[in-house]
């Protein structure tokens, strides 16, 4: 293949990579959403650090379904179709998250979103590594990455204007009536975007020779990688299969075991390490050391900022430097962050903007690994034949893991303060061991040839 046809190739994929990047954005869109609008939320319905949690949580129940299903369910209709499924139930999760009455009907609709955030969560970086060029699929996935804090970038902005908005018509009680209402319906717009853009993209190369429309198949590969090495590709996606056993048994067995010890434990690391305590809660953090309420949206605005820009150097290096150095330093980089903050709080130290840049430090690190790269990960180590239910299966323990995070966070805040902090540094420095022992390296290698290391 030319470096014409190479580069060209390379556009393509990424131009898919993008459309199915708008699940990761979504993803990050109406997860965050819930950090600008709980606490005028909390107010309105007048809730305690329990229900609290219960408001900031319950889409994470419908994410714990959607994932569990959307493997199955891609499996069988395809990557694109459930894809599409999960656009739907955004939109309609944005527009009944807006109106509801009591915290039921807004636990119902937030819940209808989160099976739509449980499917993307899992779908979209499936979809970019199954359709990318090994040479690039790194940054390819990272993508999907960039799109979930680009969309978190983008809400908090949204909640801020709207915040600012509803102080000057009507001070503090119009955002407590209303505005939390704007923040949610916001979302419609972009689950719109991602439902349209979904009908101009193929299925997944893979799912389709899985399927037996190899013709299909082989064109999106050539199209991306050229005709010899699609051919090269469709021989080794069909050994795969051949030799597949679709029991879920097989999940047990020994190498396939391995596999899924590190995807499920590094999914769980992800969440448990207290990155949505941050992205959830951090106009209440900012709060509970004296910050106004807008005040405390706005610096949450300089959060998403850095999480983008450092999520940006990520997708820079993940090919060049690689998965397993790069979770290393991250690791080490948000345990110190979190132990220094804890510190803060304990010593009563919060001159300045000093509780500000130690989240800040935290976020970056994290941005720069341990939220692109863990998606990457568990979008490569597991084979063809069971991709999608592993996939399912780890991401289904990730959700149980960020939910059981942000339920008990506010009830943490509130009676131990800052030194809930150090339970989280804790996490940190066994992620950093765990990953040092046991993460594969996986850059520059096909899926198939990841595959056969567990064989």
């Amino acid at each position: 293949m030319s470096r014409q046809d190479s580069e060209g190739g390379a556009g393509y994929a990424f131009v898919l990579a993008s459309v199915a990047a708008l699940g990761g954005l979504l993803f990050g869109y109406d997860t965050a959403v819930i950090s600008g609008a709980i606490g005028y939320l909390s107010d309105y319905f007048g809730l305690d650090a329990h229900m609290r949690g219960w408001a900031a949580s319950s889409a994470l129940t419908g994410c714990i379904v959607g994932a569990c299903f959307a493997g199955v369910l891609s499996d069988w209709l395809g990557r694109k179709k459930v894809l599409i499924l999960s656009a739907v139930l955004f939109s309609v999760s944005a527009v009944l998250s807006a109106i509801p009455e009591s915290v039921t009907q807004f636990a119902i609709a937030r819940i209808l979103g989160g099976l739509g955030v449980g499917a993307a969560s899992m779908l979209s970086p499936l979809y970019i590594a199954e359709v990318a060029p090994a040479r690039i699929r790194g940054r390819l996935v990272s993508l999907n990455q960039l799109t979930i804090v680009g969309g978190m970038l983008v809400v908090y902005f949204v909640n801020a204007l709207i915040a600012r908005f509803g102080m000057h018509i009507g001070g503090e009680a119009w955002n407590v009536a209303s505005g939390w209402r704007w923040m949610f319906a916001s979302e419609t717009i972009p689950a719109l975007l991602f439902f349209v853009l979904l009908f101009a993209v193929p299925e997944s190369p893979r799912w389709l020779v899985k399927n037996g429309r190899n013709v299909a198949a082989f064109a999106t590969l050539a199209r991306i990688n050229g005709a010899d090495q699609a051919r090269a590709d469709m021989a080794e996606i069909g050994d795969a299969i051949a030799h597949e056993d679709r029991s879920v048994l097989q999940l047990l067995r020994p190498g396939m075991r391995m596999a899924m010890f590190v995807g499920i434990t590094l999914a769980v690391l992800q969440q448990v390490t207290g990155i949505n305590v941050v992205l959830y809660y951090a106009p209440e953090i900012f709060k509970s050391v004296g910050r106004a309420a807008d005040t405390a949206i706005y610096e949450t605005v300089i959060v998403g900022v850095v999480n983008v820009l450092f999520t940006l150097v990520a997708i820079w290096v993940v090919d060049r430097v690689g998965r397993k150095r790069l979770l290393l330093v991250a690791s080490a980089g948000m345990g110190a962050s979190l132990a220094a903050l804890g510190l803060a709080y304990q010593l009563d130290r919060f001159e300045g903007l000093l509780v500000l840049l130690l989240v800040l430090a935290y976020v970056a690190s994290f941005a720069v690994a341990m939220g692109p790269v863990v998606w990457v990960v568990l979008s490569e180590i597991f084979p063809t034949r069971v991709r999608g239910t592993a996939m399912s299966v780890a991401t289904v323990c990730l959700w149980i893991a960020c939910y059981g995070v942000s339920q008990t966070f506010p009830w943490l805040l509130e009676t131990f303060s800052g030194n809930s902090f150090f339970l989280y540094a804790v996490m940190c420095v066994l992620c950093f061991f765990f990953v040092w022992r046991f993460v594969p390296r996986t850059e520059g290698r096909t899926l198939e040839e990841i595959e056969q290391d567990w064989a």
